[in-house]
């Protein structure tokens, strides 16, 4: 049975982490493409990795780029943290769920399509502490 549940989330709580982060979950792009353009931005200065994603010429970026300015708004609303001092610390993107679904092929056959889908996280840092 669960015990000390009010300490554990007391716990829990105050040893979360204190960087501003973001998540976006079920992005119905492959994890393999995406990750292509987060290794772009990786340890860069948030503006200057936010007008990379802008030029980026992948379909990814635009994912990416609502991820990046969406902890950009965590760090400064949530955190009060200035967006000039901020860099992409961790960038990462994991395989989520994959949909499976079947196209008819010759002879009565079928063949299944795999629609991949990622879990991107992106965890901001400041340079000075």
């Amino acid at each position: 049975m669960a015990t000390r549940i009010r300490e554990k989330a007391a716990n829990r709580r105050e040893n979360a982490e204190k960087r501003p982060h973001a998540t976006a979950r079920y992005i119905r792009i492959s994890s393999r493409k995406v990750k292509i353009v987060i290794d772009l931005i990786r340890g860069k200065n948030v503006k200057e990795a936010e007008a990379i994603l802008m030029y980026t010429n992948k379909a990814a970026s635009e994912p990416v780029l609502k991820l990046l300015r969406s902890a950009m708004a965590n760090a400064e609303n949530n955190l009060g943290m200035d967006l000039n001092d901020l860099f992409v610390a961790e960038i990462y993107a994991n395989q989520g769920p994959t949909l499976r679904r079947f196209r008819p092929r010759a002879r009565g056959r079928a063949t299944r399509i795999r629609k991949r889908t990622s879990h991107i996280g992106i965890v901001l840092d400041s340079r000075t502490k």
